[in-house]
């Protein structure tokens, strides 16, 4: 098979938009990719509160708008256009100081004929803060365009500084019609057969962990551990950092810039060892043999990888069967043994010590 950066790899997206996007990108890459949207997003458009805050903001004009996102600044115009409000919108918000939360947030506001007059490098609310409590917000009227769910640290910061704060929620996250493919990221991450977690914004996390239940800390570990969780920008790693989980984001929030981290890491994370003279790759769910991609089923996937934690050392049936799923039996690690040896191109990988079990030939 063709080898490309992402060959042998399994990929987990939780993401709603744009998933068919990341998704192809990574199967151009060569990623095996498996979708779960933890959330989908819902424009609320018809939405009375939305409404409601738009006409108020009308009346009485903010001074200060923050805009957290382009999906947000442009599902809120759409809206008032609906409402036949969009113009009135516009000169409302025209006289406030525009700040936005990265490049795209910024372009969603020009595209609206709002140009901002400021945007954080960082791409995190943090910087808006700063940013804000430095110039002075005591008796501003401040409208902050939400990111789905509510932004407590900045409403609080805000309104401590004598702010007047109103929030601007142009969609609302939702959770999934149906919880069974998020159920089987759970799964798999704890099964260790996805090799990384793509997340696209911080409530798919938070989202997913909550769908974990009693897994929760089982999907933790994997993701301290084995699992990597990839995350677009700095709002969603942190996230997780905060759980303690090491994290992948690039430096730019892109979808591209994410892949082509994947890319770079993943293959760094696979053991090579030299076996009966050639050269083996433990790839997520595939072994490279002295260049070229052999695809292998979990079970003995499961064999190789256990008996390349232990290079040369005889590993019994039972220590072999404790890697396996659940419910096999000592015939199966006979029958995982004899796959992983017809994938690999024949016996000489691994070898058969009587009445003792098997060993991966190191040199």
């Amino acid at each position: 098979m063709t080898m490309k950066p992402l060959s042998g790899f399994t990929v987990a997206v939780t993401a709603d938009r744009r998933r068919e996007d990341l998704a192809n990108l990574l199967e151009r890459e060569g990623a095996r990719v498996v979708l779960a949207p933890p959330l989908r997003i819902v424009p609320v458009a018809d939405d009375a509160e939305l409404r409601a805050t738009t006409l108020a903001l009308i009346e009485r004009p903010p001074g200060v708008l923050a805009a957290n996102t382009a999906l947000g600044i442009r599902g809120w115009f759409a809206a008032a256009e609906g409402w036949g409000l969009a113009e009135a919108l516009r000169s409302a918000l025209s006289g406030a100081y525009l700040v936005a939360r990265g490049s795209r947030a910024q372009g969603a506001l020009r595209a609206a004929g709002l140009p901002a007059a400021w945007s954080a490098e960082s791409e995190q609310w943090s910087e808006i803060q700063q940013h804000l409590l430095a110039r002075g917000v005591r008796g501003a009227r401040v409208a902050v365009q939400r990111n789905g769910e509510a932004e407590p640290e900045l409403t609080a910061a805000l309104s401590a500084a004598g702010a007047e704060v109103v929030e601007v929620a142009a969609y609302r996250w939702l959770p999934p019609v149906d919880p069974t493919p998020l159920r089987r990221i759970v799964d798999l991450a704890t099964n260790r057969l996805v090799d990384a977690i793509a997340f696209t914004c911080a409530p798919a996390a938070a989202a997913l962990l909550s769908i974990a239940g009693p897994d929760a800390g089982d999907l933790l570990h994997a993701m301290r551990t084995d699992v990597l969780a990839a995350c677009l920008g700095p709002v969603t790693a942190a996230s997780l950092a905060r759980h303690g989980v090491p994290v992948l984001a690039p430096h730019r929030a892109r979808l591209g810039a994410l892949v082509r981290a994947l890319a770079e890491e993943l293959p760094k994370r696979a053991p090579t060892l030299l076996v009966a003279g050639q050269q083996v790759t433990l790839r997520g769910h595939a072994a490279v043999v002295d260049g070229a991609l052999r695809p292998l089923a979990p079970a003995p996937m499961a064999v190789l990888r256990a008996l390349a934690a232990a290079p040369g050392r005889v590993l019994s049936r039972a220590a072999l069967l404790s890697s396996l799923p659940r419910g096999a039996d000592e015939h199966a690690v006979e029958m995982a043994v004899a796959r992983l040896r017809a994938a690999l191109g024949g016996s000489a990988y691994v070898q058969t010590v009587v009445k003792r079990g098997y060993r991966l030939r190191v040199d």
